[in-house]
């Protein structure tokens, strides 16, 4: 069983990736940087998580658990019709205001396909496409859902690139959705 003692410093610890994580990026973050953004030692750092990549997993999900929070509400802040678009809108609100957050995500993918541990990667996911699923209104939530996370990902990157209005996107994922 864990002591509330343990929870504690696990939750020191990730709070510290994930300011080291949103700030340098991934490769930034290590054990010392970790330890060094909190306050416990590179040692207990070791103690508490079995390797920096079940932090970097735990940091991770706990930023996109926090993008669901505003996702969520911007959904249920949605008149019915509106309310696909207000959950897109939202998100990709997120990584315009964080563009690192883009970087980060795409290198997370990248770093947990090469060290072949793509579980919670792939738990995020889902945990966005379940609310996509949710707010869509059409016939094959599912596989709409699919289609839209796809689009979504890819946009995202072209966003950073190439960006273009609310207008357009809007009129993309009305072709996606049909």
């Amino acid at each position: 069983m864990v002591s509330n003692n343990q929870r504690v410093k696990r939750a020191q610890i990730v709070d510290a990736a994930k300011e080291v994580l949103a700030t340098q990026g991934l490769a930034a973050c290590t054990a010392r940087a970790v330890a060094d953004a909190s306050p416990l030692t590179k040692s207990a750092i070791h103690y508490y998580f079995r390797d920096v990549d079940e932090i970097v997993d735990v940091a991770m999900a706990e930023h996109v658990d926090a993008m669901l929070v505003g996702l969520r509400r911007a959904a249920h802040e949605a008149v019915a019709g509106e309310r696909l678009w207000r959950v897109v809108e939202a998100y990709l609100a997120t990584f315009a205001d964080r563009p690192h957050a883009a970087f980060l995500w795409f290198e997370y993918w990248v770093a947990v396909s090469r060290r072949a541990s793509v579980g919670a990667a792939a738990a995020m996911l889902d945990r966005v496409r379940d609310l996509l699923v949710e707010v869509l209104d059409v016939s094959e939530p599912d596989e709409t859902a699919d289609r839209v996370l796809s689009w979504l990902l890819g946009t995202i990157v072209q966003q950073q690139v190439r960006p273009r209005s609310s207008a357009v996107l809007r009129s993309e994922l009305a072709r996606v959705v049909e």
